[in-house]
């Protein structure tokens, strides 16, 4: 609350522009604008080239609107434009940069985009409130009823492009590369989670029948094994010719997921009574297996019994060969 009120203390209240200073605000916001549309339609064109389209009339129209606003500041204050931007003016909406909003996803995109034209409809609405000037005011209000309309313009085009299949076949890519990111590495991850640390896991528990320390070997397994597959899928694939997305996220997501994996059967060794513990951790192997059944069926199109027959026939093979070798 302090830092902003010390930001906030050197800024320009809005009211107390004047009628250039408000144009030339106007004219930096509409160019900022058209550079984040532009960025957007950019950074969509290669997988979602519909939405892209829309993101380029939205520029274009940004752009249309800068240089009506800077004929009209040549008429009235020359072409000396002074240096104000969004940030120099107190309360002043901001914008998130593209690099900040893309990844979120298209409908995520076109959501921040209508928030965009609200945003300026409402500044427009107080500028020409600030000018006395009839023609600034009227630019002014036409602005602000051209960015009312242009709000609806992405949904306009978004049902233009709906209705040619485009939008289905961008959700299918969506929803491809969100698999391929994501579900892919992190199923792995849980998947070598949940079963290679079952062996170490229930090894030292019957071997040692002391719960703290079959603990301990299961945190430092899961931690271990969680840093050695981030590293293993972050740094086989840069996913630029396979299309697999940020080796970075993809590491991330196998990463926690294989230790996730590790401790959901370590952490009931927490409890000091050996055979609760034990029948406890049991439980959640159950659970963990099922899940990743689960997941299979539902993200990667596998038959749920033949992913349980799977992943229950392997992990039973492993949980009995570390009690075994426990009980040697």
């Amino acid at each position: 609350m302090v830092l902003t009120w010390l930001r906030d203390v050197h800024k320009r209240p809005f009211n107390s522009l004047s009628e250039q200073e408000v144009l030339a605000l106007a004219i930096s916001a509409e160019e900022e604008d058209g550079r984040i549309y532009q960025s957007y339609a950019d950074g969509l064109r290669d997988d979602y080239p519909a939405s892209a389209g829309v993101f380029d009339a939205m520029a274009e129209e940004e752009n249309e609107h800068r240089r009506r606003l800077i004929d009209l500041h040549g008429q009235r204050f020359g072409p000396a434009i002074p240096l104000i931007r969004r940030e120099h003016v107190r309360g002043f909406y901001g914008r998130k940069p593209d690099w900040l909003v893309r990844p979120l996803g298209v409908d995520n995109v076109r959501q921040q985009a209508v928030a965009m034209e609200h945003q300026a409809h409402r500044f427009y609405l107080e500028a020409a409130q600030l000018c006395r000037d009839a023609d600034t005011r009227k630019l002014l209000g036409d602005l602000a009823e051209a960015e009312q309309s242009h709000a609806s313009l992405a949904g306009k085009l978004t049902d233009a492009i709906t209705e040619s299949g485009a939008v289905d076949e961008e959700k299918e890519t969506e929803q491809r590369q969100f698999l391929l990111t994501y579900v892919q590495p992190g199923l792995a991850g849980l998947m070598d989670g949940s079963v290679s640390t079952l062996a170490p896991v229930f090894a030292a528990a019957f071997a040692t029948h002391n719960t703290w320390h079959t603990f301990l070997v299961g945190f430092a397994a899961s931690i271990g094994a969680g840093i050695s597959m981030g590293f293993t899928e972050a740094l086989s694939d840069d996913g630029r010719l396979t299309g697999r997305g940020s080796p970075v996220k993809r590491g991330l997501a196998s990463g926690i997921m294989t230790a996730v994996g590790g401790l959901g059967h370590a952490l009931p060794y927490l409890i000091t009574d050996f055979w609760t513990a034990t029948i406890i951790a049991g439980i959640v192997v159950v659970i963990e297996l099922w899940a990743i059944a689960w997941i299979q069926n539902r993200y990667m199109d596998t038959p749920f019994f033949r992913a349980a027959l799977q992943i229950v026939l392997g992990g039973a093979l492993v949980l009995a060969a570390g009690i075994l070798i426990g009980n040697a």
